[in-house]
């Protein structure tokens, strides 16, 4: 793992804030590969905003950027997203 990066259940609590349900343990489908995992097992990259990276092929999946009153959610590199209710 490089020094920069975590993994997805380091923004557990940016998921929280915008989703009603638990995230991390949400199934992502890689548009690329095709693998599904947990989101909280993504690769995370923290700059001016937040990258998901798919944990087998870093294909980039979900992109979060946030000021004080808004959140933008990139889901360009998800085929399906399977979340628990």
């Amino acid at each position: 793992m490089d020094a920069l990066m975590l993994d997805g259940n380091a923004v557990a609590g940016l998921l929280q804030e915008v989703f009603a349900v638990e995230m991390t343990t949400a199934l992502a489908t890689c548009c690329r590969c095709g693998a599904a995992d947990a989101l909280g097992a993504t690769h995370v990259f923290r700059g001016a905003g937040v990258v998901m990276r798919c944990p087998r092929c870093d294909n980039v999946l979900v992109t979060i950027v946030r000021d004080g009153a808004r959140v933008w959610i990139g889901l360009s590199g998800v085929r399906t997203l399977q979340v628990g209710v």
